[in-house]
This record gives C-alpha cells, structure tokens and sequence, in this order.
C-alpha cells in the first residue's frame, strides 16, 4: 500500500469564484470570523497575510479535537484561482512527511461556483489513516464561509 494520496471534493456554492479567490487570496485571515471550526489564526512569522515567506498559525476541529498547524502559501494562480498552501507542524507532523492543501473556486454560468479542495499527502507509516477528517472539516468551513459571503 503506497504511502502517497490525493483526497479531493468539489462543494456548490452560492458566492462567486471571485469572491471566493479575493477571500482565500487577501482576506484570509477573516476566516476565523466566517466560521466556527476555525478557532483562532495568527501571523507566526512575517507581517503580511499573503505573502510567500509569511507562515500563519491555525487553531481548528478536526475529528471533534482542537488541532494546531502552520500554513504557507508555495504559489498563487490568479489565472484559474487556485492557491497553494503548506501545511506543517503540530499535529501534522507526527502523521505526514507532506501535507499540501490546493483551493481552486470555479466559476459557473449563473453567478455561483464550485470550490475545490484536494489534500495531498505523504504519510510516515502504513498505520496512519488518509486525512478524511480534514475533507469534512474543508466542507463544513465551505459551507459557513459561503453563508457569510452572501451577507457580505
């Protein structure tokens, strides 16, 4: 059994796939306002958001247990929305070699979009299960997100 996976899944949505991007993209640090499984984010190292070299620290559910990590976005596809984060640290850690998160916002003929999430992953052992847990916690973030956009 390899040790290599790629989860993905793909959620409609109300708000547009430009709305979408300016969030993930500018405003990611108001994700903690927009929904509960998002407990508390942080600057770790750096002074702007959305720059390359800035790692953030995340506090969120996963499985129903607070979990902490630090993100870092590897690149940025305005082109077809899509952003490229690192995931590591904490929990993390003591389960993957690797931890990729991908956000791509599609967008449709009516106004509204498809957010795609993908994890890919290396574990460090045949023992630790697939990150199912973060894909629920990615379509329930998903979900209040879009909510707070409409109202936005």
């Amino acid at each position: 059994m390899s040790l290599v996976g790629k989860i993905s899944t793909e959620i409609g949505v109300h708000a547009s796939a430009a709305k979408w991007f300016k969030l993930c993209a500018t405003q990611l640090h108001d994700v903690q306002h927009l929904t509960d499984s998002v407990h508390e984010t942080k600057l770790h190292h750096g002074e702007d958001w959305h720059h390359k070299e800035t790692v953030k620290h995340w506090t969120y559910v996963i499985d129903g247990k607070v979990t902490t990590c630090h993100e870092k976005i590897e690149s940025v596809d305005e082109e077809n929305k899509t952003i490229y984060y690192k995931l590591y640290s904490g929990e993390i850690d003591h389960k993957f070699k690797v931890f990729k998160l991908i956000f791509q916002a599609i967008g449709k003929d009516n106004g509204s979009a498809i957010i795609k999430w993908t994890v890919e992953y290396e574990k460090i052992s045949e023992e630790v299960d697939p990150p199912y847990g973060y894909i629920e916690y990615l379509h329930k973030c998903t979900r209040d997100i879009d909510l707070n956009l409409l109202k936005a």
